[in-house]
């Protein structure tokens, strides 16, 4: 029995840990900012977007403060259009009506086109009242260029967020019953 419990020791002793894949600092690609990058870790699996704080500085540092607060965690992705994006970031209410502590931000526009994987700031009729709202498109929405700011881009992850559940086809809200969530959300940097 002895020498059973020795081996064991030794063995616990020579393997590495065992860390779960959702606990280690992500593998970024290549001249991604760990400082301007935020994991997301959804229901489906792991989202990375790079934010660009060359062209939407403000709104790019609320989502890090959000994500630092833990504001976006277990946070659902309310509303779901195939074919359009996905839209979360109601740490308030969960259904797309409220936003954070922190007050609305001016538009940040830029002649950056809202394609597949690019992440905008959701608002509302103001342009300068976006708060902690963002979406991710799925597909080509040039109509909400220079109407909506871009704060980043998918880098890893879109297979992801084509997986997420969707609203039934026809519905005009794009709300979701038993939504995915956005789990847990975390500056890039701030992983160990």
């Amino acid at each position: 029995m002895i020498r059973i419990l020795a081996v064991f020791a030794a063995l616990a002793c020579i393997l590495p840990a065992v860390v779960p894949a959702h606990a280690q600092a992500p593998k970024l690609p290549a001249g991604a900012d760990p400082q301007n990058t935020l994991v997301i870790d959804t229901t489906k699996g792991r989202v990375v977007v790079k934010l660009r704080n060359d062209i939407a500085p403000k709104h790019a540092e609320r989502m890090k403060q959000l994500a630092r607060d833990g504001y976006y965690n277990n946070v659902p992705f309310h509303r779901v259009m195939a074919g359009f994006m996905a839209q979360t970031g109601d740490g308030q209410n969960f259904n797309g009506t409220g936003g954070s502590k922190y007050p609305n931000l001016k538009a940040e526009f830029s002649k950056v086109s809202f394609q597949r994987g690019i992440v905008g700031m959701a608002r509302a009729a103001s342009e300068d009242s976006a708060n902690s709202q963002f979406f991710i498109c799925f597909a080509d929405a040039s109509f909400l260029d220079t109407k909506y700011t871009v704060v980043g881009e998918v880098v890893s992850g879109m297979d992801v967020v084509d997986k997420l559940k969707k609203a039934p086809a026809g519905s005009q809200s794009g709300a979701v019953a038993d939504p995915d969530k956005m789990l847990k959300v975390q500056v890039a940097a701030d992983m160990k």
